[in-house]
């Protein structure tokens, strides 16, 4: 009975070292404010010139297209309210 006793204690002790050892691999290293936002920065996909030209021809179209609409809808208010004064 003891011989079995020292074999469970021994594997057990065993099992509890890898499980520190796991838990010691898997711990997130501390790092810094700018250290992580430089590693995530890394990660970034910036966009290429011929992008950035294009999405700001798109956005500057819109932005005209939109104000082209809100003008327009002025125009037609003030029709209507000089209809009825």
């Amino acid at each position: 009975m003891k011989k079995e006793d020292k074999k469970l204690q021994k594997a057990e002790a065993k099992a509890e070292k890898k499980l520190k050892k796991m838990n010691k691999k898997n711990k997130p290293e501390k790092q810094g404010f700018f250290t992580s936002l430089k590693s995530e920065m890394k990660k970034v996909k910036w966009p290429s010139f011929k992008e950035i030209v294009k999405y700001t021809i798109a956005t500057i179209i819109l932005i005209i297209i939109i104000a082209l609409l809100f003008e327009v809808l002025n125009i037609i208010i003030s029709l209507v309210k000089g209809l009825f004064n």
